[in-house]
């Protein structure tokens, strides 16, 4: 006697149903997937490798032949570190290399700290015209950073601050704050509201849900807003050129290469080892904190 097959509920198809998050990881685990992610990396790196052996060729080679050559004919000098950083009579760079640091751990710090308050309040309590000032905030994202260095810098020239650190800080966390409030807003939207409301039955007010909820829980995408704001600050120009004030007291290590270039266009000794000593920061602090910029980035996505 056969025995009938129980109906097939939509529960059972649900769960027969790959997840988003399982898709996509079977897409981007694949071999082609893999091969094109090594080809796309290493012709991504042939440029900055050809720029760390320029920088220890000598003068002559570098100008002579290409430093693909340096394979079949390898000379290695520290002339051109001596003389970036004034050892040889050069371009002195540490100073600026220094301001740099100045400039970029401030630039961080200030609109991190301000986005985070904001997107908590956007988030999680309710104010007159939250909506609107939201949208206001998020429609900044689409104005050219262009046109607001002027009206900018006529603020900072009115209020007396040009020429300092003050103006590259404020300037920076400026541009950074209308984005910075939109990410870090969308990842606390993500976390559950039963566990706020936990906390609020506990007796937490929104300091204590702030501090010993959000920010716990928010480490990974403070992590990577940090570090995309460190690497924006740190490669940045345009803002320097307007607002370091012409002098080289607060000008960045991306100015020193501008004004290298110009000034010495046929030295490219020091062209190379100065722009290597300008990316030798970013690229330390990616491959350090690069696992938590990759979970910042995928936080409060897909889930399966």
């Amino acid at each position: 006697m056969s025995t009938a097959a129980p109906p097939v509920t939509e529960s059972d198809l649900l769960a027969a149903k790959p997840s988003a998050a399982a898709v996509a990881k079977k897409r981007l685990s694949s071999p082609w997937a893999s091969l094109a992610a090594i080809v796309i990396a290493v012709l991504w790196t042939i440029p900055t490798f050809g720029l760390l052996v320029s920088s220890f060729r000598p003068e002559l080679a570098i100008k002579r032949t290409g430093w693909w050559t340096f394979f079949s004919d390898p000379q290695v000098t520290l002339d051109n570190y001596r003389a970036v950083f004034g050892q040889d009579g050069g371009v002195n760079m540490a100073d600026f290399f220094v301001n740099s640091v100045v400039i970029c751990i401030p630039a961080v710090l200030i609109p991190l700290s301000l986005a985070t308050l904001a997107a908590y309040a956007f988030a999680w309590i309710d104010f007159r015209w939250k909506n609107v000032l939201f949208i206001s905030i998020f429609a900044l994202q689409i104005v050219p950073l262009q046109i607001t260095l002027i009206p900018l810098l006529e603020i900072f020239v009115h209020i007396h601050i040009t020429g300092t650190f003050w103006t590259l800080w404020l300037a920076h966390s400026t541009f950074a704050l209308p984005l910075a409030i939109y990410l870090l807003h969308n990842f606390m939207r993500e976390v559950p509201a039963g566990l706020v409301e936990a906390a609020r039955v506990d007796g937490a007010g929104h300091v204590s849900i702030f501090f010993k909820v959000m920010l716990p829980l928010m480490t990974p995408a403070l992590a990577a807003f940090g570090i995309f704001q460190f690497l924006w600050v740190w490669n940045d120009l345009l803002v320097a050129l307007v607002f370091a004030g012409g002098g080289n007291e607060v000008a960045p290590i991306t100015l020193a290469l501008a004004n290298l270039s110009g000034t010495r266009g046929t030295a490219w000794q020091l062209l190379s080892a100065g722009a290597f000593v300008s990316i030798a920061v970013p690229v330390v602090v990616f491959l350090l904190l690069q696992r938590y910029f990759v979970r910042g980035l995928l936080a409060g996505s897909v889930k399966g």
